[in-house]
């Protein structure tokens, strides 16, 4: 099994060059893993969301039974979330966010975070290669 790809929508929302609201880059920082809700779930097209008042009525109103969109709609509307990431008022509406969340520690620019990743990959493949190979450190420095 290898990775060929990587879905980071969350971890770049939250990088200087991000347009959305530093109010919301830093509402990330400060949430951890268990911030966010799964709507839509009785519509059959779960989504995961950031925890907020508006995301747990949508999670409350579902929770009912017989949710329609209609029964929604008012606390999900893209208007809402617009504002959210304009305005940078977290709890005005829904807004897209995985559980890494709790893994976001920081707002670095792009080109910080891909170099990071970068280097955490390569020390990562040459640590497991050298131990592959049954070498130690001092024999993977030579």
């Amino acid at each position: 099994l290898g990775a060929e790809g990587v879905n980071m929508g969350t971890r770049f929302m939250c990088t200087k060059e991000s347009a959305i609201h530093q109010k919301v880059k830093e509402q990330i920082v400060a949430n951890d893993e268990r911030s966010t809700d799964l709507i839509f779930r009785t519509l059959h097209n779960t989504a995961r969301v950031a925890k907020n008042a508006v995301s747990q009525e949508v999670v409350a109103i579902e929770r009912k039974g017989g949710a329609k969109i209609e029964d929604i709609a008012h606390l999900v509307s893209g208007a809402r979330g617009r504002v959210v990431y304009e305005a940078g008022d977290p709890d005005h509406g829904i807004w897209s966010a995985g559980m890494v969340q709790g893994l976001i520690h920081d707002i670095p620019s792009c080109q910080e975070l891909v170099s990071r990743m970068v280097s955490e990959a390569e020390a990562i493949i040459r640590t497991r290669l050298n131990r592959m190979a049954g070498l130690s450190g001092a024999q993977a420095a030579e």
